[in-house]
């Protein structure tokens, strides 16, 4: 097959400039000869890189991973880390660091980590940051390439990326007669979203997972005293790191479970092993999430979708841990009697002058219960079911068939290698998807170091089209069917 022409350079547009895309681009200038790529970020933040997650300004919001397990190169796991300690950030943030030695900082940090590894590319041309979102996006009649539409005008691309943010959570219907109350909080992570609530208020957060920990911490931080109250269906919340790391624990691979409830018995079995043999809980965890993916692939459809309904939220708060001194503001509350968790279903709320009445039933009883907060404060997690509603971009591929929901509703469907799949099963050779939208196809794809890892595939599948440039038209216009 012919080499891409010097003259011609394969045009990348990818959509999101959080991790998940800014990874992308980065994967694809550093390893894969920046001089036949063109490559364009389209994010409407100033910087690449931070995406919701990690341009938080606010000091409380840490990340939730120790930054030795936080890389960029999934090959280097020191990455982040060596930058973190020549950067001098952690001398500037005394209570990064952990009682253990582990290092926690503040999530704007990793944000700028990711930020200045991509600026040697933006200032020579490589990538370009289109600051704006993608409000369509259009197939050339050919099928041979695209057009992105942004508000500073139309980006043409031989290759898409899908790496769309996380959607806003969704506001749950008994809370609507709230939506547009002053006390009530529909986006948490807003600039100064909780500055408006007095030291003494009392607060209904909706969820008790880790953004519901990191309004805790965050209004801890402002000098808040009143009392919290965390409520969701199961009442769970985010667990935390073990004071000593352990190696991962368990062997879920080599004889793979069948169906969810066979998995839920491997893992209890392999708790109770790790008990005995003295070892912690999140090793066992930790080997379930290194060996996610091989676990994900022998379910069927059915036992997926399964354990997605059934067991997401048990894996979720022992998947996705808070940091320490998130953890001990936590625990600190509790113990003062400021911040609780409970077990409920939201009922029905309304907004008496300024009084947020909110009636709830908790979880195994009958009576409904009603109490009134100052402020409430919406933590349900991502509307991922949503996203092709919400997303314009996303929108546009779906109403036009080149995109659709996965069967398990956390995303966008793909093939294997990462490609979109239409509405009629074929697979869209150029357009990607990258990040957790494709993770109703690999399982586990919401940590960084997984995330990290589909970055680096999809920039590769994407740089193998460099050397078959010829093959993009007929391919892009016909598609090819889903096994």
């Amino acid at each position: 097959m012919n080499a891409l022409p010097p003259a011609r350079r394969l045009r990348v547009a990818i959509i999101g400039g959080g991790f998940s895309g800014a990874a992308v681009a980065w994967h694809l200038a550093w390893s894969h000869r920046p001089a036949h790529l063109s490559i364009s970020v389209i994010e409407p933040r100033p910087l690449l890189g931070g995406g919701l997650a990690y341009s938080s300004k606010e000091p409380a919001h840490r990340v939730n991973v120790p930054a030795t397990r936080m890389s960029m190169a999934p090959e280097d796991t020191q990455h982040f880390a060596r930058w973190l300690t020549d950067s001098g950030e952690l001398e500037r943030d005394a209570d990064a660091i952990w009682k253990n030695g582990d290092a926690y900082p503040r999530r704007r940090v990793f944000g700028r980590y990711v930020a200045e590894h991509l600026a040697p590319y933006l200032n020579s041309g490589v990538v370009h940051h289109v600051e704006g979102s993608a409000t369509r996006v259009t197939r050339d009649a050919s099928g041979a390439g695209w057009t992105v539409h942004t508000p500073s005008g139309p980006i043409g691309a031989d290759i898409v990326v899908l790496a769309a943010t996380h959607p806003q959570p969704a506001i749950p219907a008994a809370l609507i007669h709230l939506a547009e109350a002053p006390g009530f909080i529909a986006d948490p992570y807003a600039p100064s979203a909780l500055a408006g609530i007095g030291p003494d208020a009392s607060v209904l957060i909706v969820g008790s997972g880790l953004t519901s920990a990191d309004m805790v911490a965050e209004l801890d931080r402002r000098g808040h005293c009143g009392r919290i109250l965390s409520l969701s269906r199961r009442g769970l919340r985010s667990r935390g790191h073990p004071d000593v790391r352990g190696e991962p624990f368990g062997d879920f691979a080599s004889a793979p479970a069948i169906s969810a409830l066979g998995l839920l018995k491997t893992i209890r079995a392999t708790l109770a092993g790790a008990r005995a043999a003295n070892v912690n809980w999140q090793s066992v965890f930790d080997q379930l999430r290194l060996q996610g993916p091989v676990l994900w692939a022998a379910l069927s459809p059915p036992e997926r979708a399964r354990l997605v309904r059934q067991l997401r939220v048990f894996w979720d708060v022992h998947r996705f841990r808070i940091a320490p001194q998130v953890a001990s503001v936590l625990d600190r509350r509790h113990a003062a009697g400021t911040f609780d968790t409970i077990a409920a279903r939201l009922v029905a709320s309304n907004d008496e002058d300024g009084s947020l009445a909110v009636s709830f039933q908790r979880r195994g009883q009958t009576r409904i219960e009603t109490a009134s907060f100052d402020a409430v404060i919406n933590t349900t997690g991502p509307a991922h079911g949503q996203a092709l509603q919400l997303n314009p971009a996303l929108s546009s591929l779906a109403e036009a068939g080149l995109i659709r929901t996965d069967q398990y509703g956390l995303g966008i469907e793909t093939s294997l290698d990462s490609r979109a799949v239409g509405r009629d099963g074929r697979i869209i050779t150029t357009l990607f998807v990258a990040g957790p939208l494709a993770r109703g196809t690999f399982g586990e794809l919401m940590g960084l170091p997984e995330v990290a890892r589909h970055a680096q595939t999809v920039a590769t599948e994407i740089a193998r089209l460099l050397d078959t440039p010829a093959t993009i038209s007929a391919n892009a216009a016909r598609g090819s069917v889903t096994s």
